[in-house]
């Protein structure tokens, strides 16, 4: 794998976002296949959902019917065909009458220490499984500390972190940056700095849209955009 196209990956993405983990797993399917032809170096980076939502977070049914206008039948339907296609890429996501959703700022804070520790993915993949698979609040401060030491990152500092307002601003400034490059939706992929792909698509997307990619790094001067 050392030998292919060096491919950096920026994934813009927030922890309560179901499309966001769906497409990272259809994301790793596609970058196994090209084992050997790419050489992926992965970054994540904050896209809040929810940033003007209060610590006790929000009933999710009554968020989308705000938000977004769907019906009851309407969101339970979403809800099935999400929960099925976690199951489809092996990450299983549970929803219930009880489920909120909640604003994740402190998270983002947490992850960006995380990527200086090297520990960013597996810090983003804790935050996941503990919001869609443990019904907790991600931007719980417990919840976060917690995650950070099961992925061996010192509970000490997360505390530090957690407790003050550190890396706040680096948070904000990324946010601006992705949102003046014009994302405002997400997952979205941007790679080596250059390329964009929007959306959870499946493996076979992103292997077509990294191969396309790999042939085009050397030469291209234009931006790619693969929106879905």
């Amino acid at each position: 794998m050392s030998n292919g196209i060096p491919m950096q990956i920026d994934i813009v993405s927030d922890v309560v976002c179901p499309w966001c983990i769906i497409g990272y797993k259809n994301l790793e399917q596609a970058i196994d296949r090209l084992d050997g032809q790419v050489d992926i170096k992965l970054r994540w980076h904050p896209f809040e959902l929810n940033p003007d939502m209060g610590p006790e977070g929000q009933n999710l049914s009554e968020h989308i019917k705000e938000k977004y206008g769907l019906t009851p039948d309407q969101s339970a339907e979403n809800r099935d065909r999400i929960s099925m296609m976690g199951e489809n890429v092996g990450f299983d996501i549970r929803f219930s009458s009880d489920s909120r959703i909640y604003n994740t700022f402190d998270a983002h804070r947490m992850l960006y220490w995380a990527g200086k520790e090297g520990k960013q993915t597996e810090l983003k993949l804790a935050l996941f499984r503990a919001y869609f698979q443990e019904g907790e609040n991600p931007g719980d401060h417990g919840v976060i500390k917690r995650a950070a030491e099961e992925v061996g990152l010192s509970p000490e500092k997360a505390d530090e972190i957690l407790g003050s307002d550190m890396f706040a601003k680096e948070v904000r400034a990324e946010e601006e940056e992705f949102r003046n490059a014009g994302i405002s939706s997400v997952p979205t992929y941007v790679v080596n700095g250059k390329y964009a792909i929007s959306g959870g698509h499946p493996p076979e997307v992103f292997e077509q849209a990294l191969s396309e990619i790999a042939r085009q790094v050397e030469v291209a001067d234009d931006e790619v955009i693969f929106d879905g």
